[in-house]
């Protein structure tokens, strides 16, 4: 079969938008449910109104999720950038002045996506990848148990170890929900993640209705019912006196409130050099995560199919213009919705144009309802996305592939772990780095000899970690010997190279050693003898 005929033939096995309906609407409404508390909380965690969190969920929602060439990955307000977002907005002064930076930031991601920047994303090791996917897969546990004990002392989105203004840490949150447990909370997240165990195992086995509704929608409406039932019968049990145990929407009463929501950017303030300060910073740091979020996404997608980077690039930075028009926070693709829509059983990229509509309009005309679903039985579902991203076969995977995939990808995990998602990825490819120069350095020398007669082979491109080797090498070579230098098999000989062995021809005139050169390659001159010889 051509290559041009098995494109097509698996092309035909890609879901299209609008086949099976049913599985994006549903997948939808799963990331509405745990999009809804994200948005808000980084928000709060951001010093931005509430609102802004919304405005951005429902942008990334629809127009990067139309504009985008993934359909699995979703976009918001990220927790990545909530620091960022506190110290712009205090430096710059007003929220009105830090929307102008957001603005500026998405303009320059269309601009790295215009210069085809996105390949960037293309070099971060697949170890690192994987590690930062079960990284945050073990924090989205982490932060949610206290959440599931009825103990909500954080932001809702936080993926850093250490809690803004509380001073403590994922650890000790756990230890302090232990301590002082909700029992109306425990017994609401319990029963709603045993629901969703068993109601996949049954969509596995019988399909129907199982098969046709995700369990997570149906643990939201039991969590909703075990709550009712306590505030009812059992009031002294109850969530009700407890505000920050469920989804916390503004309820906009009226048009007048509604527009009073809106922020817009203030444009008398463009020229002040923080605005581009923050924009700058905004727009590299957004785009990082969002290029590492997409390649993390594109190897979750069950039907593997591949996103253009620099088009994500261009989507996120259209988003972003936009968001800071109407008043958004910055917006970049995030991983925690993202694998919620691909748990849920999304097929296409509708799933997340529905989760920003749904955003929308939920917001506007059933806030009230939407304030009854308590955090506990959201809590459920995101730890049943986190178990999935750590994926034990996958450890055990890494495991068997040898200390240079397993060891940065362990180095990844426990960063991210411990510290955040940006600092965990750095670590890890710096890890990675190490294992990649100690590959490169291994075995691209060999000299042997018979007798005087020595031949010392470059067995693959050498660069200037090579220096050392190389020099090791002709220590070997004694006095009154003659020696080939053969550079057959480099397609690349860094300068540094030759500087050696420019150096090494002039120590051999005194040491009455010959030397003679094959196949020497220049980078930019093709075959020429290096300086000296």
């Amino acid at each position: 079969m051509s290559l041009g005929n098995q494109k097509s033939l698996n092309a035909k096995h890609l879901p299209r938008i609008g086949e099976k309906l049913q599985d994006d609407i549903l997948a939808g409404i799963v990331v509405f449910l745990v999009a809804l508390p994200l948005c808000l909380g980084i928000a709060l965690a951001s010093g931005a109104p509430l609102f802004s969190g919304i405005v951005a969920g429902v942008v990334g929602g629809v127009v990067v999720g139309v504009l985008s060439g993934s359909h699995v990955s979703v976009s918001g307000p990220a927790a990545g950038l909530t620091v960022i977002c506190v110290q712009a907005i205090s430096e710059i002064g007003t929220f009105e002045g830090f929307l102008l930076s957001v603005i500026l930031a998405g303009f320059l991601q269309v601009i790295f996506g215009v210069l085809r920047l996105g390949a960037v994303g293309e070099f971060f090791p697949n170890s690192v990848i994987k590690g930062m996917l079960s990284g945050i897969g073990a924090v989205i546990i982490l932060k949610q148990i206290p959440i599931a004990l009825g103990r909500n002392t954080n932001y809702e989105g936080d993926l850093g170890f250490w809690q803004i203004g509380d001073g403590e840490n994922s650890i000790t949150a756990i230890a302090q929900a232990l301590h002082s447990y909700n029992q109306t909370a425990l017994v609401i997240s319990l029963s709603c993640l045993l629901l969703i165990i068993l109601w996949e195992l049954m969509a596995k086995k019988s399909g129907g209705l199982f098969r046709l509704l995700p369990g997570s929608l149906i643990a939201v409406c039991l969590g909703i019912s075990i709550d009712q039932f306590f505030n009812l019968y059992l009031p002294e049990r109850g969530l009700t006196t407890h505000a920050d145990f469920y989804v916390n929407l503004p309820i906009m009463s009226s048009l007048e409130e509604l527009r009073g929501g809106f922020y817009r950017p203030n444009f008398a303030l463009i020229a002040d050099g923080k605005i581009l300060l923050w924009g700058i910073v905004l727009a590299l740091v957004a785009s990082i995560e969002s290029l590492l979020a997409i390649e993390a996404s594109d190897k979750l997608d069950r039907y593997k199919r591949i996103t253009s980077t620099n088009k994500e690039l261009r989507a996120q930075g259209i988003g972003n213009m936009l968001s800071g028009f109407l008043g958004g926070l910055p917006i970049t693709t995030v991983i925690i919705r993202t694998s919620a829509n691909i748990y849920a059983g999304n097929r296409t990229k509708l799933s997340t144009i529905i989760h920003g509509f749904l955003l929308f309009f939920c917001v506007l005309l059933i806030p009230k309802a939407l304030n009854l679903i308590p955090l506990s039985a959201l809590s459920a579902i995101l730890m049943v996305v986190g178990y999935r991203l750590i994926s034990p076969s996958l450890i055990k995977k890494m495991y068997k592939g040898g200390l240079d995939q397993f060891l940065p990808f362990v180095a990844t995990f426990l960063a991210i772990l411990f510290t955040d998602l940006l600092t965990g990825v750095m670590v890890g490819v710096c890890v990675g780095l190490f294992f990649i120069l100690k590959t490169n350095h291994h075995d691209a020398i060999s000299l042997v000899n018979d007798g005087a007669e020595f031949l010392l082979r470059f067995n693959k491109d050498l660069s200037f970690i090579n220096k050392a080797e190389l020099k090791r090498a002709l220590r070997k070579i004694p006095d009154g010997a003659s020696v080939m230098i053969d550079g057959s098999r480099a397609m690349f000989i860094d300068r540094d190279i030759y500087d050696v062995i420019a150096d090494f021809n002039e120590q051999a005139s005194h040491r009455d050693i010959k030397v003679a050169l094959q196949n020497m390659r220049h980078k930019s001159l093709g075959f020429l003898s290096p300086p000296g010889l």
